[in-house]
């Protein structure tokens, strides 16, 4: 049974995988002593973030020997707590940091699970995924969770049970801890998952316990309506950047010789539908890449490419047109377009800024956007015919 297995033997398994527990803190000092006691059974190395606690903990830590301690003059926020001490382990050589709160939720017992199958999997985020249908679980967390999930699933295609547990075995020396993240709160639990997705990590839920205190016994620090706002606002930073440079990023790495070769023997050169059709599906897409329908591109192009029986993937491919390389000559094409046809000069009015400049360039853009988005389609639409005339047999 692993927890008859001695306290020696878990130490030297952490020392030889290179872990180092962390336990970000803040006025949890009723449970913080027993969480340290529990969790030394297994590892050798903790570091607890003191993030400006008033409470008892700071003489909590100064009983405690063995201890690496970063102490914050006043409270900065758990995303602050666990940056500078993803930070300080990476520095110090650790390959992998468990964090887990210090609010006596998490059991340390789950540890050997975790180290279990970091054995098997190499450099993989691991979460801890809680029973959210435990009999004392809030019903804030479970629908903060959910919440969570299905925005984690929309930035990164990745279905995860729970997004929200702070008790997680991160792969520091595959992360940028330094460089990445932005938020000082709880929502910088969901920003570090996204950035290590993103960063081709792999993120994966494992089953632990937790125990949730009766109300009255519970110390929260969550504050739903600043964290919920600044959580949504952390989400459609994220879903822009999804769909603006994640996905094309993604679609251009995967462009080798051929793959290239192998979508234009599929969708081109050998594909049964006839040149006017193919024509017909650049076009959709040009036009859809360049028209001001940010965030939706991509969905539409779908379902008009579905609607008037055309090639997705075609229509895909060409709408990526709005790459960000290509977004600063779309957006200045779409505006010069709209001051020629609405005979306004070509003046960004930059030196004076009012309501009512804004107001004209905003109208000048959406206006020329939509003419350039035409004249651009039917210009690539007409160079593609020309193209497929002369490459491909005629299909009928």
């Amino acid at each position: 049974m692993k927890e008859q297995i001695s306290t020696a033997y878990w130490h030297e398994k952490l020392k030889q995988l290179g872990i180092i527990v962390i336990i970000p803190s803040y006025n949890n000092g009723k449970t913080l002593a027993d969480v340290i006691e529990s969790v030394r059974f297994y590892a050798p190395d903790i570091l607890v973030v003191n993030d400006g606690s008033t409470d008892e903990t700071a003489g909590i830590l100064s009983r405690e020997s063995n201890l690496h301690i970063i102490t914050h003059p006043a409270n900065q926020g758990k995303g602050v707590a666990l940056r500078h001490g993803l930070s300080f382990a990476k520095k110090q050589g650790f390959r992998y940091a468990i964090t887990i709160d210090s609010d006596g939720q998490h059991f340390a017992s789950d540890i050997p699970a975790l180290i279990e199958a970091i054995e098997k999997e190499p450099d993989t985020l691991l979460v801890g995924a809680r029973n959210l249908a435990s009999d004392n679980m809030p019903g804030k967390n479970t629908f903060a969770n959910k919440f969570s999930n299905f925005w984690f699933t929309l930035e990164t295609g990745i279905k995860l049970q729970d997004t929200q547990s702070g008790y997680r075995l991160y792969p520091i020396q595959r992360m940028n801890v330094d460089k990445w993240y932005y938020t000082a709160k709880y929502e910088f639990e969901l920003e570090a998952l996204v950035f290590a997705a993103w960063g081709g990590i792999t993120v994966k839920n494992i089953p632990v316990h937790v125990y949730y205190p009766p109300q009255e016994e519970r110390v929260s620090h969550f504050r739903p309506f600043r964290d919920f706002t600044r959580i949504s606002i952390l989400n459609t930073v994220l879903v822009l950047v999804t769909l603006l440079w994640i996905i094309p990023r993604n679609f251009f790495r995967k462009l080798t010789w051929k793959n290239c070769k192998q979508f234009f023997s599929d969708h081109v050169t050998h594909s049964p539908e006839s040149n006017l059709r193919i024509t017909a599906a650049i076009t959709l897409g040009v036009f859809m890449g360049i028209v001001p329908v940010w965030g939706y591109q991509m969905l539409i192009t779908l379902f008009l490419a579905h609607l008037f029986r055309l090639n997705k993937v075609i229509a895909i491919v060409a709408a990526n047109i709005s790459i960000p390389p290509m977004i600063p000559f779309l957006l200045y094409g779409s505006y010069v377009t709209g001051c020629k046809v609405l005979g306004d000069p070509v003046n960004l009015h930059l030196n004076e800024l009012s309501f009512e400049n804004v107001k004209s360039v905003i109208e000048q853009y959406l206006i020329g956007s939509v003419i350039f988005a035409v004249v651009c389609s039917i210009l690539a639409g007409t160079i593609a015919f020309i193209l497929l005339t002369a490459c491909r047999k005629k299909k009928i």
